[in-house]
């Protein structure tokens, strides 16, 4: 099927039905997310952060302080 005829046919969907699609769409994605390879230059980056990490240049921030954080502002 061609994109054009899936997104008409998208178009003729409810809401309801279009969230649970999106849901499927996303869920079938995370599961074929370990076939991505990830390119050079995002490994670099992440080896260069975690290095950081592991000589304490880096703070790490609790994610429970950080949404309290942003819901005072």
């Amino acid at each position: 099927m061609l994109p054009e005829q899936i997104i008409s046919e998208i178009k003729r969907l409810t809401v309801s039905q279009k969230l649970l699609m999106a849901q499927d769409i996303w869920d079938s994605i995370a599961i074929e997310s370990g076939n991505i390879p990830m390119p050079a230059w995002q490994k670099d980056g992440l080896k260069k952060r975690y290095n950081e990490y592991k000589n304490g240049k880096v703070s790490l921030h609790d994610w429970q302080e950080v949404h309290a954080r942003l819901r005072e502002t």
